[in-house]
C-alpha cells in the first residue's frame, strides 16, 4: 500500500472513530441509556474528545500521539460498563470499546506511516545529494 494512501486511510479512520465516540457518548448519556431519566451530566465526558478533533482534522502528528494515550481512559470506562451495566448500556459500552480500539489502531498506524514517510524522504534526499 502506498504510504500516502495509508496516511489518508488512517486519518479518516481516526476522524471517524473520534466523531463516533463523541456522538455515542452524547447519545448514550442523554437519550439511549442515561443514568438518570432525562439525561445526566455524565454527557460532559465527551468534552475532552472534542479538543483533539481539530488537530486530527488538521493532520497534526502530535495530536495523533497523545490521543492514542487518552483513548485508553474511554476504553477502561467501556470495559467496566460492559460488565457492570444492563442492556442497552452494556451493548453501548461494547461499541465504545470497539471505537476506542479502532481509534488507537488508526493513531498508531498513522504515526508509524508518517515516520516511515519522513525517513524515506530523507533517504531520497541523501541519495540525490550524493549524486554527481
Amino acid at each position: 500500500m502506498n504510504k500516502t494512501t495509508q496516511i489518508d486511510l488512517t486519518r479518516w479512520l481516526a476522524t471517524g472513530s473520534l466523531v463516533g465516540l463523541i456522538v455515542l457518548g452524547l447519545a448514550w448519556e442523554m437519550w439511549l441509556a442515561p443514568i438518570r431519566p432525562g439525561g445526566s451530566l455524565l454527557a460532559l465526558k465527551v468534552l475532552p474528545l472534542v479538543i483533539p478533533l481539530a488537530g486530527i482534522m488538521r493532520n497534526r502528528l502530535y495530536t495523533y500521539r497523545w490521543v492514542s494515550l487518552m483513548v485508553w481512559l474511554y476504553f477502561i470506562e467501556g470495559v467496566v460498563r460492559a460488565w457492570s451495566d444492563r442492556y442497552p448500556g452494556n451493548l453501548l459500552a461494547g461499541i465504545e470499546v470497539a471505537l476506542c480500539l479502532s481509534l488507537f489502531a488508526a493513531c498508531a498506524l498513522h504515526v508509524r506511516a508518517r515516520f516511515k514517510n519522513v525517513a524515506a524522504q530523507n533517504q531520497t534526499a541523501a541519495v540525490a545529494q550524493d549524486a554527481p
